[in-house]
Order: C-alpha cells, then structure tokens, then sequence
C-alpha cells in the first residue's frame, strides 16, 4: 500500500509543478483562478491511486482505500507546498509580493500565509475528493446479496 501512494503522490506533485512551471513560463503564474485546475491533477491522480490499489485487492475495505486516497493527496500537498516555499523564498520572491498585493498583506507577513493556504487547499481538495471517490467505488448494498445486511 506505502507504493501505490508514494508512487501517485509523487507523480502528482510532479505534475503540478509541471503545471506551475508552464504557467510561469507562459506567464500566467500571478492569477490564482488558474490553480482551479490543480483540483482536476489531484482528482485524476487519487481516483488512479485507489483503483490501483483496489484492483490488487480482491474486497473493497473502505477504510484502506480511504487511506491509500488521502494519503496520496497528502504527499503531493507537502511536496508541492515545499517546492513552492522554494520558489518563493528562494527563486522568485517578486511572486508572492504579486499575489500578496492583491490581498493587501505586507511581504514581510503574507508569505508564511501564503505557503498555508497551499497547504490547506491541497489538504482540503484531498478530502474533499477521497470521500467523493469512495461513495463512487463502494459497493452498493442495493443487489440481492446486499439486501441481508438491512434490517
């Protein structure tokens, strides 16, 4: 199980920096509207890991796959929360001053706050879509064999 989430964790965040990365290049990088998008990597990349677990597994546990899904989106966050410390501390510091501008927060302030609500936005849209997934790839109890375990 530690594979399969390390394995898509990492291709997630591999590919947001990619994203980031284009964007910066194409030069579109100070519009956060754009990083709607990076919920779509993330729902591709949980809903691939819990199918690859799940399909090495001959019965579905909820909580198993429930894990393997946030755990993956877990790692992306933090490896993308720390590539972008990186690249705001470190490469291009006029970045965060860009965004920060459009909150009104001063620089020597709004950084640290800007690499949480990374954090928090990668750790939400997990949740968010690992609970959505499982109600997708759950067994039903709604079949013939499903009906002996209602009242």
């Amino acid at each position: 199980m530690f594979k399969v989430y390390l394995r898509f964790g990492i291709w997630i965040a591999v590919i947001l920096i990619a994203y980031f990365l284009l964007l910066k290049l194409v030069g579109l990088h100070r519009y956060p509207v754009l990083s709607a998008v990076n919920g779509l990597i993330y729902g591709a990349g949980i809903y691939m890991a819990i199918k690859a677990y799940n399909a090495k597994k001959t019965n579905f546990k909820y909580e198993k796959s429930f894990e393997v899904g946030f755990l993956t989106g877990a790692i992306a966050t933090i490896l993308f929360t720390g590539f972008m410390a990186v690249f705001m501390y470190q490469l291009d510091s006029e970045f965060a001053v860009n965004i920060l501008e459009k909150w009104g927060e001063e620089y020597a302030r709004g950084t640290l706050i800007l690499l949480a609500s990374i954090g928090l936005m990668g750790f939400a849209t997990t949740l968010v879509l690992t609970l959505s997934f499982m109600q997708l790839l759950k067994k039903s109890w709604n079949t013939t064999d499903g009906k002996r375990n209602t009242l």
